[in-house]
């Protein structure tokens, strides 16, 4: 499939944007009400450096902002000079194009803090709080295989891997682990058969 490097419309930024920017939506996530009311736990520490990298998605939530993409996700992550990180989005489209967005993610509170920040709005708009969605690292696997990212009131939910696939035993973990959480595993859309 061709890489379009073109700038994005409006409508595909913000198609871009939801793959890890969880604005107030449509999606909700399901679970037992117990569940849902209670805070969502984070990880313990991240490890900023061995996060880096490329990240493929496995499943989501479904969300309006990803309404076009026909395929398997991806995100890059990058670290800046200034210590933020350069995130790249990439979504296939039916097209036969793929989407891509360029965001800036920026940690909140420590140096190994699970709880990010990401936005994709142009570097002028920043200041606004509204551009800035949470990315909240709430499971990730001890060598950093696979991770877990929503964001506080469950409305928006990633499961990421290294690779394009996952096994079926550590996916039917994940699931338990979803679960867990107060997600619904069968309201995710997977991208693997």
């Amino acid at each position: 499939m061709p890489l379009s490097f073109r700038r994005p419309s409006l409508p595909l930024l913000l198609l871009a944007l939801s793959l890890y920017l969880p604005l107030a939506g449509q999606a909700k996530a399901e679970g037992t009400a117990a569940d849902r009311a209670s805070p969502l736990p984070t990880i313990g520490q991240l490890d900023v450096p061995r996060y880096l990298g490329r990240w493929y998605e496995i499943a989501r939530l479904p969300n309006r902002f990803q309404q076009a993409c026909v395929g398997q996700s991806e995100a890059d992550y990058e670290q800046q000079a200034d210590g933020s990180l350069r995130v790249t989005n990439r979504c296939p489209l039916a097209s036969g194009e793929i989407n891509q967005a360029v965001g800036l993610a920026r940690q909140i509170g420590a140096a190994d803090s699970p709880k990010l920040q990401v936005r994709f709005a142009p570097a002028w708009l920043s200041f606004i709080p509204a551009v800035w969605g949470n990315y909240w690292v709430v499971d990730l696997d001890p060598d950093y295989r696979w991770s877990i990212v929503s964001e506080p009131r469950r409305e928006y939910l990633w499961l990421l891997a290294r690779e394009p696939r996952l096994d079926a035993a550590p996916l039917s973990r994940l699931r338990q682990r979803l679960q867990a959480l107060g997600f619904d595993p069968d309201a995710l859309r997977y991208a693997q058969p």
